[in-house]
């Protein structure tokens, strides 16, 4: 009861003793490679002619007969209702086939669980493997997306730098030389993104053998192994040492390959007992991929695969244009890539030159740069790891990526 006149008593407020949000999530840095893009998009939507080579994406539509078969899977009331959290057993037969097929390694369907997209499938495989302070060998330039992974799961990623001179390629000596007692995790990717390095068979089988000497994990991202150039096929990790296998987690999907990005499909292959628990944690995380893309991703990957060859032809066209264009941009380096749809390049060239009133000594200030001066979008060497470096991808028209380039072969003239 409130009586009339009363002095309504006033408690102090309290304060927080903790932090409003987790500390951990709120460390996490955004995608640099979206962030560029998404700055790309508005600009263009504005009306700037911005030629963007941000995007990591193939620029060709979903080949038909794979759209096709995700329409008929909506009509479909078996894929109305929820469905094993590993994923369709058609879909993981069909993972079973293109392993063997790409990555010639025998595996059982109990070894493979479906996830939303490669991102998913690195999350929870450095979640089941990591424990607090492991350390993981993280050869550099990287994806952007590792080290905020590897942080979460509370590891501890620990750089190795290849430049240029190297291909971008890393060495046992290197990988050998930052091992301690902590490590428990090598990530292996080849092809790479951002670079397009591809590890021949003898340096792939060097690296492997030296994981299985020292009991280390290998995560091996394959997203791209299917787009390389030159008569050069990427060897799986496993497939050089197949005494690997009871260590290696293969991560693969059909975003690359098939022009799938937004479908949302990758998976993992393994070792049953990785597996098993990174299926336990998807079933609380997620629940199944999303049951249309999944018969999609079934038509991808047994389906026709002549789109692929042709995609994978107009990336090499594209891959030769871009690279002898962008060699002729004064201060620019750029070794040839064998794989995916990226050119790094070296930019530490155009550092403390003059360019139109402005001096750079850093890419993110040269990507900067590009996008003021030439209206033209590219990713900055530090979302990958040290500073000197460009990341273009080359996934976007003929026209605009010759123009692109020829805006910037004018402004460093």
């Amino acid at each position: 009861m409130h009586l009339v006149g009363a002095t309504r008593r006033r408690y102090p407020r309290r304060v927080a003793t903790t932090p409003r949000l987790s500390q951990k999530i709120s460390a996490i840095a955004e995608s640099a490679t979206l962030k560029v893009d998404a700055k790309a998009k508005a600009l263009q939507a504005a009306g700037a002619p911005v030629i963007s080579y941000a995007a990591g994406e193939p620029d060709f539509a979903t080949p038909e007969h794979i759209v096709e078969a995700a329409i008929a899977a909506a009509s479909d009331t078996r894929n109305h209702r929820y469905t094993p959290a590993a994923g369709l057993p058609d879909l993981r037969e069909a993972i079973v086939q293109k392993t063997a097929r790409d990555s010639k390694i025998t595996v059982d369907a109990k070894q493979v669980l479906v996830t939303n997209g490669g991102k998913q499938s690195v999350y929870e495989s450095f979640q089941v493997l990591l424990n607090p302070g492991d350390e993981v060998i993280v050869p550099t330039p990287y994806w952007t997306t590792y080290p905020e992974v590897i942080g979460l799961a509370d590891g501890v990623a620990v750089d190795v730098f290849a430049d240029a001179s190297q291909d971008y390629k890393v060495t046992v000596a290197q990988l050998e030389a930052v091992r301690t007692e902590r490590t428990k995790v090598l990530l292996f990717v080849s092809p790479s993104n951002p670079t397009g390095a591809v590890y021949t068979p003898e340096e792939t089988r060097a690296i492997g053998e030296w994981a299985l000497e020292h009991g280390i994990w290998v995560i091996t991202d394959e997203i791209y192994q299917n787009l390389t150039y030159d008569g050069v096929e990427a060897t799986s990790i496993v497939a050089a040492v197949p005494e690997l296998a009871n260590q290696t987690l293969l991560v693969n999907g059909v975003a690359k390959t098939y022009a799938m990005t937004g479908w949302r499909v990758g998976w993992t292959v393994g070792p049953q007992d990785a597996i098993t628990a990174m299926t336990n944690l998807q079933s609380h995380l997620s629940g199944n991929v999303n049951n249309i893309a999944q018969r999609a991703a079934i038509a991808a990957l047994t389906g026709p695969q002549d789109a692929v060859g042709q995609m994978r032809a107009s990336f090499d066209r594209r891959r030769r244009t871009i690279v002898e264009e962008l060699n002729k941009v004064n201060g620019f380096s750029v070794p040839t890539p064998k794989g995916a749809f990226y050119v790094y390049a070296d930019v530490t060239g155009v550092f403390g030159r003059d360019i139109d009133g402005v001096t750079a000594s850093s890419s993110l200030e040269v990507a900067d740069l590009l996008l003021d001066k030439a209206q033209v979008a590219a990713v900055p060497g530090e979302a990958f790891g040290p500073s000197g470096f460009l990341r273009f991808s080359y996934a976007l028209g003929d026209d605009a990526l010759l123009e692109g380039v020829q805006r910037l072969q004018k402004l460093f003239a």
